[in-house]
C-alpha cells in the first residue's frame, strides 16, 4: 500500500554549530524528540552554497567543513508543525519540502 509522505530536507555543513555541538544532531535529536517518523543525516563529497565557496574532501588540509544533508520524512500534518522548530533551530539554512509517496516493500523490524 501506498503512503503520501513529506520529505524536509536541510542543506547544512560540518562546521554549523547549535550550542556547541553539531547543528545536523541538534536537527535530529528534535526531530527524534517530537515524533518524527525517519532521519537520515547524509555527508556530501563536495558541494556550494550562496557564498560560491567550495567545500571539498579532494584537499585533506582544507579546514572547512563538508556539506551535509539531513532527511526528515513523516506524515505532512507532522512536517508541517515541525517546521517552525526548524526555523528557530536553522535559522538561515536552505530548507525545502516535498510530497513523496512511501511505497513499502515488505516487513521489515523495527530499526
Amino acid at each position: 500500500m501506498d503512503d503520501m509522505a513529506t520529505k524536509v530536507t536541510i542543506f547544512l555543513d560540518e562546521d554549523d554549530r547549535h550550542h556547541h555541538r553539531g547543528l545536523h544532531d541538534a536537527v535530529l535529536q528534535r526531530a527524534r524528540d517530537s515524533g518524527i517518523i525517519g532521519a537520515t543525516v547524509l555527508r556530501g563529497i563536495e558541494g556550494f552554497g550562496a557564498s560560491g565557496r567550495v567545500r571539498t574532501s579532494r584537499f585533506p588540509d582544507a579546514d572547512t567543513g563538508l556539506p551535509l544533508i539531513v532527511e526528515l520524512i513523516d506524515r505532512p500534518e507532522r512536517i508541517e508543525k515541525f517546521l517552525a522548530t526548524l526555523a528557530d533551530l536553522t535559522p538561515g539554512s536552505l530548507v525545502t519540502t516535498e510530497s513523496v509517496h512511501i511505497v513499502r516493500t515488505g516487513a521489515r523490524s523495527a530499526d
